[in-house]
């Protein structure tokens, strides 16, 4: 849980930092610090990525968990509802308040994606918190942004943030006796690379669908009893 708690306290920090400015940061020091933290990244998704023993279980967990991604259209789907929540909010929200956006905006932002899922099934299966440390880097880089334009709501996201990582550290660690090292190093391979996707997309080199392809994550599991 290690990892988990330093990603809401960045959030929280983040947070407050950005509500002090309250002006808004420089978009070329925030967007020049986003690159930084982009290459920061693509190194943590290529050192992952040197755990895998076997290359065939990586190229078909990303295939057919891309294609069901794909086929089920999760980017696509994840992005409409995000969209019809920011609907809602500009519908229902006062002209200066910003509370709700901040909070839904954030959540869902700091929640979704290869890091949160990648990282806390390394910190309940190995112990291992490098890609969560990363990510709260990130996310409380993030916050000081978001906080300094959209307000106090960006704090809150810190709570489901908590307990969705948090669940799936707990869960991994539950099922670690019957993972073998095998699947663990493999799932973590497929993991790291859509990590590297992130900082490919982070860096704007790409425009990768990373969510597309969040079951090819769990596939290993039973390739590595198959093959």
């Amino acid at each position: 849980m290690l990892g988990t708690i330093i990603n809401a306290s960045a959030i929280l920090i983040g947070g407050a930092i950005g509500l002090l400015l309250k002006k808004g940061i420089p978009e070329r020091v925030s967007g020049g610090i986003m690159q930084g933290l982009g290459l920061v990244v693509i190194y943590i998704g290529i050192s992952g990525m040197l755990k895998g023993q076997n290359p065939l279980i990586a190229t078909i967990s990303i295939v057919v968990g891309g294609a069901i991604g794909m086929i089920l259209d999760f980017d696509g789907r994840f992005n409409r509802f995000v969209g019809g929540l920011e609907q809602k909010l500009a519908a229902k929200s006062d002209d200066g308040s910003r509370f709700s956006e901040a909070f839904i905006t954030t959540t869902l932002l700091y929640c979704v994606g290869a890091m949160a899922v990648v990282g806390s099934l390394n910190s309940g299966l190995t112990g291992n918190h490098e890609v969560l440390f990363t990510k709260s880097i990130l996310d409380g880089v993030s916050a000081v942004i978001f906080a300094s334009t959209l307000g106090a709501g960006v704090l809150l996201s810190a709570i489901p943030l908590f307990f969705y990582q948090g669940a799936i550290t707990l869960l991994a660690q539950f099922l670690a006796p019957v993972l073998s090292d095998a699947a663990v190093a493999e799932m973590t391979c497929v993991g790291s690379l859509l990590i590297l996707a992130i900082g490919l997309n982070l860096l704007k080199v790409t425009k990768i669908k990373v969510l597309d392809f969040i079951l090819a994550i769990f596939l290993p599991i039973g390739l590595v009893l198959f093959l």
